[in-house]
């Protein structure tokens, strides 16, 4: 019996679905922001009327857990718990560092992944990826926030080409250029589901899945930092 798992990711600017069943994976994606909730659910009910199944004929739902937009961040796991809940499906939370590793791997054949996301406020999500013999990926360093002048020091030494992505490396070349790694650029920008899908089959036949009531996100950045007016307290 194939295993049959939706994924949705609405973490960064762009907005993605995939279905993956019978090793086929069903996709739509768009790079529209600020309208991730008005285009996700269309997008889930495309991918499975495409694929002939109905939501609680699913074994498992994916999701980006970040790290990403707060906002986005909080829209796709909401959006995924409320499926599943009423579904009765478990959930597998994705890396979106590692879902663009895989995206790498998938367009480019690279498996060596430096990935940096645009957080705004002078700073990245930043990740690095190697790709394992098993096609499962290991982290380098844990997904972290951080100013880009200040990531060179929390990285261990590396060689071998590494493969960039994700929005914070045009965010910030100057910075990012300084890093000890020997780099080729991709044009792979934003985590996609189709990713997401694939990462999610093998952390389920790895007994990951988790039931809804323990799914979470992943902000990296703990806190935001607000700047007191003049006069106020």
């Amino acid at each position: 019996m194939s295993v049959k798992i939706l994924a949705v990711d609405t973490a960064t600017e762009n907005c993605s679905v995939a279905l993956i069943i019978d090793g086929k994976v069903h996709s739509r994606s768009a790079v529209a922001p600020r309208e991730h909730t008005i285009k996700i659910l269309p997008f889930v009910d495309e991918v499975l009327k495409e694929a002939g199944v109905r939501l609680q004929d699913l074994d498992a739902l994916a999701f980006g857990q970040g790290p990403g937009s707060f906002t986005g961040v909080r829209i796709g796991i909401g959006i995924a718990q409320g499926l599943a809940f009423g579904a009765d499906l478990p959930m597998i939370g994705i890396s979106t560092l590692e879902a663009m590793a895989q995206a790498a791997y998938r367009i480019h054949g690279a498996t060596q992944i430096a990935g940096a996301i645009d957080a705004r406020m002078s700073e990245v999500y930043f990740g690095m990826y190697q790709r394992n013999d098993d096609a499962t990926w290991s982290p380098l360093v844990s997904d972290m926030v951080s100013v880009p002048a200040e990531l060179a020091a929390k990285l261990p030494d590396q060689t071998g080409e590494w493969l960039t992505v994700g929005t914070g490396w045009d965010a910030y070349p100057d910075a990012l250029e300084t890093l000890p790694l020997e780099t080729k650029a991709s044009d792979i920008l934003y985590p996609e589901a189709q990713d997401m899908a694939i990462l999610a089959l093998q952390k389920f036949e790895q007994g990951l899945a988790v039931p809804v009531e323990e799914s979470t996100p992943v902000y990296v950045r703990d806190t935001v930092t607000w700047k007191k007016l003049p006069g106020r307290e």
